[in-house]
């Protein structure tokens, strides 16, 4: 084992885990201050839930030998997760790295339904998630399963989370329906600030997301870096112009967007192609996630916060422009340009199993949930707020309280 390889994955773990508090922080911004609370809860919870069902028996069904759909339970309850070498770290910090992929993941689905999802059948719905869908598909890409057999390229996760999460946000949104208010009036953002908090500590974070991913530190992990500067930044650029160009207004929450978008975009490609291609890469992938969210907002769906043209559509992108740029003398395989078009092909096989399975799973989940526990809180008290409903807590407290009256008139 390499102390030098070691010592970075450790601060790569600690940088990824610091995205999901950095989610919270950016979505908690977005969405009105009567939701801020329990918006923000919804990603520190899945660091409870997923981290502690991924270490029981999640990361054995991702990583552990098995078929080619999934891995066995050899390493439930991390049974054999120890200080032997994984690679050239021990077993156990790879285990914890990638567990917090799992959480991440689970928690960017909370954006797509905000603001009218109890707490309660959203933490039982990401439980089930984060078994039932991230592992098996983890394990199609990096576990040994028939994804990454194919030659599928995701160098930190373009497919396995963000067009995995992507795809379940919009279902998400679809089976809860609008919020009680949705095109009646402007759901603004609570906090701006907020959200440029979570922005820099996302991108910040995101080093370890693509930098870790190489496993060492090694040039690879230094290209997968620099990349993940360049990209975002072509991105915010081009998300900038776009935004002059139609409304004569660059707007802070807009150049927010774009850095995620970019991040989200070169995610697949970090380690695969060159800072030139980053560039590039990030630029195109601004386009069709701007004007998605045109899109979507001209549309009855409910996707509150734009995780599907953003996650979604900008992991899809990420991951079919991986196939275009992609050489060998980066250390992944040949794309497009250098003389393989096949793994555009090859890209979009990815794309579409993770879409078809992530879909489906994802809506047998939300009614399973719907059956045990009610997926929305009554009307009348989703208008109140659901800070005080779910938690007794406000995130922006007068100090006199608040009294939440029920509908079987009790006071709570």
């Amino acid at each position: 084992m390499s102390g030098a390889d070691t010592g970075w994955m450790i601060l790569a773990t600690g940088m990824v885990l610091l995205m999901t508090p950095a989610l919270a922080f950016f979505y908690g911004g977005l969405v009105r201050s009567k939701n801020a609370l329990n918006t923000m809860m919804m990603s520190f919870a899945s660091m409870g839930v997923v981290g502690v069902l991924w270490a029981a028996v999640g990361y054995s069904i991702a990583f552990a030998p098995g078929s080619a759909w999934t891995g066995d339970l050899r390493f439930a309850l991390l049974r054999g997760v120890g200080l032997d070498a994984k690679g050239s770290i021990p077993h156990v910090l790879f285990m914890a790295y990638q567990g917090t992929f799992a959480v991440i993941t689970a928690a960017l689905v909370s954006g797509a339904i905000v603001e009218r999802m109890r707490f309660s059948a959203y933490l039982v719905f990401i439980a089930l998630w984060g078994l039932v869908v991230y592992a098996p598909v983890a394990h199609w890409v990096w576990g040994g399963g028939w994804l990454g057999s194919m030659g599928t390229l995701d160098f930190a996760g373009g497919t396995v989370v963000h067009v995995n999460a992507g795809v379940a946000a919009l279902v998400a949104a679809m089976v809860l329906g609008p919020r009680r208010d949705h095109g009646r009036q402007a759901f603004l953002p609570h906090s701006v600030p907020l959200v440029l908090l979570g922005t820099g500590l996302l991108w910040f974070g995101w080093l370890g997301f693509n930098g870790g991913s190489a496993l060492a530190a090694s040039p690879v992990a230094a290209l997968a870096a620099v990349n993940t500067v360049l990209a975002p930044m072509a991105t915010a650029l081009v998300w900038m112009l776009l935004d002059a160009i139609r409304t004569r207004r660059m707007t802070a929450v807009g150049a927010a967007t774009g850095i995620v978008v970019g991040l989200v975009a070169i995610t697949p490609a970090a380690g695969f192609i060159g800072p030139r291609a980053a560039l590039a890469l990030g630029a195109i992938a601004a386009f069709p996630s701007y004007y998605g969210i045109l899109a979507r907002s001209r549309t009855r769906l409910d996707d509150s916060l734009d995780v599907t043209p953003a996650h979604g559509l900008g992991g899809i992108v990420g991951a079919l422009l991986t196939g275009v740029f992609a050489r060998a003398m980066w250390g992944g395989g040949d794309g497009w340009i250098a003389g393989k078009p096949s793994q555009v092909a090859i890209q979009g096989v990815g794309v579409l199993a993770t879409l078809v399975y992530s879909g489906v799973a994802s809506f047998v989940l939300l009614k399973a949930v719907a059956l045990v526990v009610p997926l929305r809180p009554p009307e009348r008290e989703e208008a109140v707020g659901l800070d005080v409903l779910e938690h007794g807590e406000e995130a922006y407290s007068s100090g006199e309280g608040a009294v939440l009256v029920l509908s079987d008139g009790g006071d709570r």
